[in-house]
């Protein structure tokens, strides 16, 4: 089913234009109608445009009546713009069906317009590292050129979001204990909580870029969730970062406040010899100790091409059976 798509830049500058001219392609040969923002390829500084440019973007991308609003790649700039947003006439658009899709600094639009007005908006890709796959990555960080066409199942699960039918999304966890048995019995028992099987219902699904999330901590911009299912991603961050951030959330209190963290993609950091053995599992384990709450790992969710897309501010449903993960959100 066609549909009409506008594109926008609310975040950083465009650098590579053959991945915008790819995507927008990619996008009508999918059959959807798109309409490219008057300043999409604006640049000043390191920005698509100056702050008034971009929030001016903003509120036109929610005046279009389009089904679809995405933005054509992340970077740095949202959280600057934050208080200048009109927060009712981005809610209004998405009472009337409107949806606001992307990844990376978006985390700060879509916490911000859920701790404003609770409106619903989707974690999902962006234009030029999603659909413009093919050539060579638009930032560092992004493994878009990793494929010359878009990945399917990212393209399924936007499909599915566009016509209406996305329920959920299920995946299985990451071993994380070396493997020395050959029982396949044996082998789940070697993960941690495999033996677990639980339900967490009708819990608010928010999150995002760990880094983004993090930096709205103590604004008006970051969502008072109580009994939440908290998602988690974050690209060149070395675990490190990742532990200090988790750290900084853990002593604010918001950790504690959640049914169920999901840990997606940590993706594109190096680590070094006097690490000595510090790695992205240390923080897990340390992560499981501090909190009640399940961590679950392997969320098919981040700076990677084969993404689900999840909707930010709505009810969902988890479901865990060992390894095996599901979340869901059909009654929306």
């Amino acid at each position: 089913m066609k549909k009409h798509i506008y594109i926008y830049s609310p975040s950083g500058a465009v650098r590579d234009k053959a991945a915008f001219k790819r995507g927008i392609k990619r996008l009508q040969a999918l059959g959807h109608e798109v309409e490219i923002d008057a300043d999409a390829l604006t640049s000043y500084q390191r920005f698509a445009g100056d702050d008034d440019t971009r929030l001016n973007a903003i509120h036109r991308s929610a005046a279009s009546g389009a089904d679809v609003a995405l933005i054509s790649r992340g970077g740095y700039g949202l959280t600057r713009i934050l208080p200048g947003i009109h927060y009712k006439k981005v809610a209004k658009a998405i009472d009337k069906g409107m949806l606001f899709v992307g990844i990376s600094d978006f985390t700060a639009f879509q916490n911000a317009v859920l701790a404003k007005t609770g409106a619903i908006t989707y974690a999902g890709p962006a234009l030029c590292e999603g659909f413009g796959v093919g050539g060579k990555p638009d930032t560092v960080g992004h493994d878009a050129g990793a494929s010359s066409v878009p990945d399917d199942i990212m393209e399924a699960c936007f499909d599915d979001l566009l016509q209406e039918q996305g329920e959920g999304t299920g995946w299985r966890q990451a071993l994380e204990r070396p493997l020395v048995a050959t029982d396949s019995l044996a082998v789940d028992a070697l993960y941690i909580g495999a033996t677990a099987s639980f339900n967490v219902n009708n819990s608010v699904l928010w999150g995002g870029n760990l880094t983004v999330l993090t930096s709205l901590l103590g604004t008006p911009y970051f969502p008072d969730i109580k009994g939440g299912t908290l998602f988690l991603e974050d690209v060149g961050e070395h675990p490190y970062r990742i532990e200090r951030m988790l750290t900084q959330l853990l002593h604010a209190g918001v950790l504690a406040r959640q049914k169920a963290i999901l840990l997606g993609q940590f993706t594109d950091y190096k680590l070094v010899s006097h690490d000595r053995g510090f790695k992205l599992q240390t923080v897990i384990d340390r992560l499981r100790q501090k909190v009640k709450a399940p961590v679950l790992t392997n969320l098919p969710y981040g700076h990677v091409q084969t993404k689900v897309i999840l909707p930010v501010g709505a009810k969902v449903d988890l479901g865990v059976d060992g390894r095996d993960a599901l979340l869901v959100w059909g009654h929306l």
